[in-house]
């Protein structure tokens, strides 16, 4: 029984000490506007990263797009290497051909 009346002096100190603060200490409001201040400049750090997140992000869409162009025109360049070549090739052995055939023809 003692402790519970201990425990309710405790409890009254306790709610007069809350009654008799006082919220109107200028720190305390100079530390609330402090924080306010930061957390609007924050907010607006924020802001500008999402921008440029979203500005890089869609760069990074057109250089993708753009290196997936130069892949493929490179591809048709190399077939049209390869057809070149291939053409080179037959029109080397023709010649050779053609060539064997004159020796023929002249011996």
């Amino acid at each position: 029984m003692k402790s519970v009346i201990e425990k309710e002096k405790k409890l009254n100190n306790a709610l007069t000490k809350l009654k008799n603060l006082n919220f109107k200490n200028p720190d305390v409001k100079k530390n609330i506007e402090n924080l306010s201040d930061q957390k609007n400049q924050l907010e607006i750090e924020k802001q500008e990263l999402e921008e440029k997140y979203k500005s890089l992000v869609s760069d990074y869409n057109v250089l993708t797009k753009k290196l997936d162009e130069f892949q493929n025109q490179e591809k048709i360049e190399q077939k049209k290497q390869i057809e070149f070549s291939e053409k080179i090739d037959e029109l080397n052995q023709e010649t050779d051909i053609l060539l064997d055939e004159i020796d023929k023809w002249q011996t």
